[in-house]
This record gives structure tokens, sequence and C-alpha cells, in this order.
């Protein structure tokens, strides 16, 4: 035997190497047949060794001694460390109050405004008086069915009561251009790009700790620009890109529609005289962007097409085509890869394809596009535009110069339908502008006419401060006759336009019109009488005449 010194370096190492890979009985059977095999003074070298008591290397060797079956439990039922929960039994009640819902823990919880993880969690309950660790906290929560949870978006909020039927009106009209041979194309920004050397989203297969180096930080201001404009041919299963370096505005949308109109539409579809595009309700081509139907309207100038837009619900641009059959294959296709520069960027979109036969066509337009730019009331005003009777601010068509939408001709009731003429009390009668029929409307002016004349008659009683002097009927006529009053009324309340344009309608001024609605609608509303609002929006009575014209037969009425 050599020296113990030696012996115990040698034993020392071995168990360091073997004793953390076996159980406790296997560790005990382990070191007590080292010390069998060392004889007298075995028990102490080894135990030295092992850094374990005696009794334990000593326990070892008795039972390799007594030759008994020795598989089984290491320990005694209920022997070992007791859980955190046993020796603690408030443990769990005050983790699992710190990780409710807010609304239904603890109001006073420091922990109420800060991130729940594992580590916060353990300091709070250790400042509550329960020692605990972070492992343990998870532990506890792993077996209380808990799992970290990222945020989930399913919550749509108060959706539009007409979100539905704008979405069959939408496939109406896409339908009815596509079956005649016409263009039905879907349009888009997406998100903007930096480019540079500079991370990108996703992974890609490369060698084994061989990833593509980028910047730590991303410095817009230092950076690229790139704004991806996309086309999307509903029928062909074609997209183009156009990559703006300037700004996201409402020129650059229709000249991107324009590059591709005269690149591949008017190739594509060489009979077609129609164009159907549908967007998303906001952003640089959204229904309440003046620039965006400017634009459009010298495009349809230029092309002599008739360009129709129906507009996604507001909330619904994840349901417009172009996000998953085309810009949704393009983020696949440069996933985890730098867009180093606006060739790679465009080659990569080039490159895009899909199991349908998807094929994609990019272009860079270096054009200047500046935003502040203001389109004038006036300039609205003229555009030859008819909004459709079923959301007209949703969807509406814009015409060439050289088609305007309707004949200039005598319209029923002696109005021409530019607008040259006023329309007669027949024509505001319309059930498409009250929201009722003829008869309807009647019954509810015979209904009111007595109570809004008491109304007037008791208020000059208090102007005069006692009774009439002068027979019923004398004096200056009224602007508005008891009839138009509540007229007027209704179709202020059908939100149709504003009091200015009423005004004009009814040859009067807008205070007028206020007076008017303030004594009418209190009668209304003690009929029980319910003005639900219209979708049709009319800035001047042109627009009006364009609305009520009988040649627009294909337009649905609104509800």
């Amino acid at each position: 035997m050599g020296r113990p010194e030696g012996i115990e370096a040698v034993l020392a190492a071995k168990f360091e190497t073997l004793l953390p890979h076996l159980d406790e009985r296997q560790r005990r059977l382990a070191m007590g047949a080292e010390a069998r095999s060392l004889g007298h003074g075995g028990i102490r070298l080894v135990a030295r060794a092992a850094g374990v008591q005696e009794g334990t290397v000593s326990r070892g060797v008795t039972e390799l001694d007594s030759g008994q079956d020795l598989l089984g439990r290491v320990r005694r039922a209920g022997g070992g460390r007791k859980k955190a929960t046993e020796l603690d039994p408030g443990l769990l009640p005050a983790l699992l109050a710190l990780v409710e819902p807010d609304e239904r823990g603890d109001p006073m919880s420091p922990l109420r405004w800060t991130t729940k993880s594992t580590r916060n969690l353990a300091a709070e309950l250790t400042r509550q008086g329960h020692r605990v660790s972070a492992d343990t906290v998870g532990n506890l929560l792993r077996e209380e069915g808990f799992s970290l949870q990222a945020n989930a978006k399913t919550i749509e909020g108060a959706q539009h009561p007409d979100r539905d039927a704008q979405f069959r009106y939408l496939n109406e009209q896409a339908r009815d251009r596509r079956d005649a041979g016409d263009a039905v194309i879907s349009v888009d920004t997406k998100k903007k790009e930096l480019i540079g050397n500079y991370k990108n989203a996703g992974h890609e297969w490369r060698p084994a700790r061989q990833p593509v180096n980028v910047n730590t930080h991303d410095f817009p201001s230092q950076a690229g620009k790139a704004i991806p404009y996309g086309i999307y041919d509903t029928t062909a299963n074609t997209g183009w890109v156009s990559i703006g370096t300037d700004h996201d505005t409402a020129a650059f949308a229709v000249a991107s529609i324009r590059r591709w109109w005269q690149a591949v539409g008017r190739h594509d579809y060489p009979r077609a005289r129609r164009l159907l595009i549908t967007a998303d309700a906001g952003g640089s081509n959204g229904y309440r962007t003046r620039g965006w139907k400017t634009h459009l309207a010298d495009l349809a100038c230029e092309t002599g097409l008739e360009i129709t837009v129906c507009h996604l619900p507001p909330g619904t641009s994840k349901w417009n085509k172009i996000e998953h059959r085309l810009f949704s294959h393009i983020t696949m296709n440069w996933r985890g890869r730098p867009l180093t520069s606006h060739e790679v960027m465009l080659q990569t979109i080039a490159s895009t394809t899909s199991h349908t036969g998807l094929t994609v066509h990019a272009e860079l337009d270096n054009g200047q596009y500046p935003t502040g730019v203001r389109v004038s009331e006036e300039a609205i005003t003229a555009l030859p535009i008819t909004r459709h009777r079923f959301h007209g601010d949703w969807n509406y068509t814009l015409h060439p110069a050289s088609h305007p939408p309707h004949p200039d001709r005598p319209r029923q009731g002696g109005t021409s339908a530019d607008g040259s003429h006023p329309l007669t009390p027949y024509d505001l009668q319309h059930p498409d502008l009250t929201g009722m029929t003829r008869q309807r409307l009647s019954d509810l002016i015979d209904t009111v006419i007595p109570g809004l004349e008491e109304r007037r008659e008791q208020a000059r009683h208090r102007a005069r401060g006692g009774p009439r002097r002068v027979a019923r009927g004398t004096g200056r006529k009224p602007t508005l006759t008891p009839a138009d009053q509540i007229l007027v009324t209704i179709l202020y309340l059908r939100k149709h336009s504003l009091q200015e344009l009423l005004g004009q309608l009814f040859n009067t001024t807008a205070m007028t019109i206020s007076r008017a609605v303030k004594d009418v609608r209190p009668l209304l509303e003690a009929h029980d009488v319910c003005i639900p609002a219209s979708t049709a929006r009319f800035r001047t009575p042109t627009d009006m005449a364009r609305f009520l014209d009988p040649d627009n037969t294909k337009i649905k009425p609104a509800c």
C-alpha cells in the first residue's frame, strides 16, 4: 500500500467524478467497497476523501457484509427533506395571491405594476416572511398549472354594425368585375424596412455557429429607408411591389398603381374598362384621404378607366387578400436575412413564390412624395366621383373626364344631374334620404305638426308677455313651413350632410336649420321616433342629385 496521502488524493479524484452520478444508496455501497478493499483504517481514509461522515461509510460496509437484498427505497417512507409548502403552509396561498389577475389580487401589492418573474415573486414572498428561492417558485407555479404566456390578440373591440354587409358588398363587386373581364386588385403598404446591416427577424439555415453578424443597434437616422407598396392581382395571382424611398403618401400609392397598370395591367386586361381596388380603411389609401381620391381621379382620366374603390371596414385590414397572399410570402422569403441594400430587397421580393404559383415583380421608385400637401374643398367637390348608395364613404367610383358619370339631362322634378337647379321637396322626401316610405313620412308629419305649432305658440306667448293681439296667419311668413322643419330635422338626424348643405337645399341659413332641429327633435323623441343614421354622405347638392339618379340601378340602397 502506498502513502495514505497519495491514496486519499486518488480516492478524492475518483469520488469527485463518480459520486455525483449515483444515488444515496449507491454512493454508500461504492464508498463501503473502497473501505473494505483498504482494510484497517479504510473507513476513515475513504470518509476524508469523499467528504462524508465515517458513519456513512461504515453503514455502506455493513450493508455489503449483511448479504441482504438492498433493492427498493433509499429512504424510509416519509424520509428526506420536507416540501416548502409543508414547512410553510402559507407559502402557496401567498404566491397565488401575487399571480392572480389584477382585478382579483391584492390591490396594494408592489407587484401589481411589475413584471411577475420568479425572481421578483421570490423577493416579494421573502419580504412577506416566506423564505423561498426563485427555482422553488417556478416549480410551485408549474404544479399549479401556470406557464409563461404572451399576450394573445383576440379582442377586436366594438365592430362596425355594417362590417359583414360591407364584405358581402365588396365580394359582389369583385365577382361582377371578374366575370366581366375587368381587373380586380388588392393594395396596401407593407411595413417599412431599414436598409443596411441590421437584424431581420426569423431564422435561416447556415453552418453551425456561423450566424450573419449585424449591427448591435438600429439607427434609423443612419439607415436607408424602404417603403414597399404592393398590388396583388386576385385573378392572375401575381404581385407587384414598388419600393419607395421617400414617404408613404397617397401620391406614392397611386403612382405605384399607375406603374403596375402601364407595365402589366393594360396588357393582361386589354378590353378592361373598369378597375376595382380593394384597400384598407386607413393609411395612404384610406377612405378619408383626400389626396387618394384626387390622384385616382387623375389616373382615371389618364387611363380612361372607371375606377371603383371598396374599402375594408375599419379594424379588418388583416383580411385584405394582399396580406396573406403576397406580403406573408415576402416576409417568409427574407426572414433571418439582413436587407443590406435596395437591390437585395428587390431581388428577394422578385424571387418570392408559393405553392399556388404566385409570381412577384419589384421595382425601385426614387420619386419624391412630400407630405403636408393639402387638397381644397373645391377640388374635392369638382371630382368626377359617384358615391354608392351603400356606404358611400367606403364605396365610390371615379370616372374618366371623357366619360361623365351621368348624362346632362333633366331629372324628375326639374333637377338636372349637374345640380344646377335646386332639388324639389319631393326629391328630398325620397325614402333613400329619409329612411322611411313616403306614406310613413306623411303620417309622421301629420302627427308632429300639432305639437310643433303649439310649441311655437307657447314660445311666442312668452316672448310677447301676453296673449296674441292679431289673428293667426298674419305677419311675416316663416322661412320653413312646419312640414319642412320636420323634414329637415329628419335629414339632419340621418347625418347625410352638414347644416350648411341643408340650408342650401331649403334656401335658408344654417342658423334656421339649427333652430328647426332644436324645436322638432324633442317632439320626435316624445313620439318614440328613432331616426337611424345613414351611411351616405353628401357635400354638395350635386352629390345628392347623383345619389338619387334613376340610372344608378346597380347600386343598392342603404338600409
